[in-house]
């Protein structure tokens, strides 16, 4: 199983923020920070948005922040809001599922059972136990760095696909 760029981007946007207290921050200085495509970055925002993970400041002052106390933000909410598609095989879907076996096979009862237990044994973990002190600083100290290197000295944006499989615009 591989977590979509979505998931990765939204848990990498929630450490980002929870490493700037009470800061409001922009997409591009997350998109600068870890080398990624802004453009990636605002969906992902949206996204946590949405589910009210982050609160969304419009306007050119505007940015984003963690609408919650780390200690709230459950790492498997995360995933589970973020991630487009937690069907590990098609017959999690029955609208389009066409295994001939799926009456008698289970194996979908055992894969469910596995995802529950991989998203429950997120659960148990907040983004604050990502956040101590001593990461914080680090955390911060690390961006610092990131941000003052130019893409002309090798750290270029990487280009991926879209979070959620659509082509890129950038």
């Amino acid at each position: 199983m591989q977590l979509s760029l979505h998931s990765d981007y939204a848990l990498r946007v929630l450490i980002y923020l929870g490493s700037h207290p009470g800061k409001t921050v922009s997409t591009r200085e997350i998109s600068q920070g870890y080398g990624i495509s802004r453009h990636h970055l605002v969906r992902v925002v949206q996204t946590l948005g949405e589910h009210g993970f982050v609160e969304l400041l419009p306007g050119r002052s505007g940015g984003v922040r963690l609408a919650q106390d780390p200690n709230r933000i459950r790492l498997g909410d995360v995933v589970m809001k973020a991630e487009p598609n937690l069907r590990l095989v098609e017959c999690f879907d029955a609208a389009t599922n066409t295994c001939p076996i799926i009456s008698c096979c289970g194996l979908r009862s055992l894969l469910k059972g596995a995802l529950d237990e991989f998203l429950r044994s997120l659960n148990q973990h907040t983004l604050a136990e990502l956040l101590t002190p001593s990461r914080r600083s680090t955390l911060a100290a690390t961006f610092i760095q990131l941000r003052r290197l130019e893409p002309a000295a090798g750290r270029a944006t990487r280009r991926e696909p879209t979070p959620r499989g659509k082509a890129s615009a950038d």
